[in-house]
């Protein structure tokens, strides 16, 4: 079968390898996409993510669909839990399978991930989905998921008005959640113009630019200013009751920490390049912010297969690139220039 495996920064190389065996409890499942992450990006650009840091060649992703090949559910199709919880220690025993430290997460560390034509995966982590939704759209649970799980943490209730600072896929699912639970304003900030124009399309009330429209990461003192004061002015005056920073970067913490209304909660999202995050303590303190850590997902996949399969989100229109196994360091060239929304990889093509 064919696999892509990352060998160093940017170095992605496809192989030929023997096909996986299933055990006991497990199927083996034909890889029929494979969303490329914000996290791949980190891997396939700084070769790592904070401590776990590359030591031999990865196969990357984690957001996947597939369809059962051989057993008893021949043919089902399937969306595939990337995350491997152990089951029994106490933080998955409280229900926390996303803090698991000992979790086996697909595409991360030596865990091998998607992008290849076959793998062998746990019964208990595929879930089948509707026909109504393709294969693109099963990969998109998982981003969905992680987006519901944030806006869990926050659980604002109908009419609070809310903030997504940085509008990539993961930010456009929690644009469409805010509208979608009743949230009296949304507001969409992203710096790449077609990116605020997709958080318009899919529901942002108000969308902003902190950058001048420039996409640079560097954003001043004073554009920042601006864009807390056009929050300001879409509230009342008295910033959003909860604001996802899903950019990854101090400057959307801080705009973040910036358009939090007094006594609302902040929810970071996003994974920064450097293993540091930072933001304007006085502000945050004089305000009593509630700051909440967002980590992966817990149990989404039924949740986000009910709300794709009712229409209430949409992910068809996040994904705006497909390519080959055989064109994967195209595919990953392309999601790192950010020229579009999700690159999806078809392995079984």
């Amino acid at each position: 079968m064919k696999v892509a495996r990352l060998h160093g920064l940017g170095d992605v190389r496809l192989h030929e390898e023997p096909a996986p065996v299933a055990v006991d409890g497990e199927s083996l499942v034909r890889v029929t996409a494979v969303g490329l992450c914000g996290s791949d990006l980190h891997w396939f650009g700084e070769g790592g993510i904070g401590d776990a840091q590359l030591s031999e060649p990865l196969v990357l992703g984690h957001e996947m669909a597939g369809v059962v090949e051989g057993g008893p559910s021949h043919g089902r199709r399937v969306a595939i839990d990337p995350a491997w919880p152990c089951g029994h220690c106490e933080d998955c025993l409280r229900g926390h399978r996303n803090l698991c430290r000992a979790v086996r997460f697909a595409g991360h560390g030596r865990n091998d991930g998607g992008l290849r034509e076959l793998m062998a995966w746990p019964d208990h982590l595929l879930h089948p989905v509707p026909d109504s939704i393709s294969d693109a759209d099963t990969a998109m649970l998982e981003p969905l998921g992680v987006a519901l799980h944030a806006h869990d943490l926050a659980r604002p209730r109908a009419a609070e008005t809310v903030a997504v600072i940085g509008c990539g896929p993961i930010g456009l699912c929690l644009v469409q959640l805010a509208r979608a639970t009743g949230a009296a304003t949304v507001i969409a900030v992203e710096p790449l113009e077609h990116r605020r124009a997709a958080a318009a399309a899919m529901g942002a009330d108000v969308v902003l630019d902190p950058g001048a429209g420039s996409g640079s990461s560097h954003v001043t003192a004073q554009v920042t200013a601006q864009v807390t004061a056009a929050i300001a002015d879409a509230t009342g005056g008295r910033g959003v009751d909860v604001a996802f920073e899903v950019a990854g970067n101090d400057h959307a913490v801080a705009l973040a920490v910036e358009a939090a209304a007094p006594g609302g909660q902040v929810i970071l999202a996003g994974i920064p390049g450097e293993d540091t995050t930072s933001f304007p303590a006085s502000v945050a303190r004089r305000k009593g912010l509630t700051l909440k850590l967002s980590r992966r997902m817990q149990e989404m996949y039924p949740r986000t297969i009910r709300l794709v399969d009712r229409g209430l989100v949409d992910v068809r229109s996040v994904v705006t690139h497909t390519f080959a196994l055989d064109d994967v360091a195209e595919a990953f060239a392309t999601a790192d220039a950010r020229t579009g929304l999700k690159v999806v990889v078809s392995p079984s093509a």
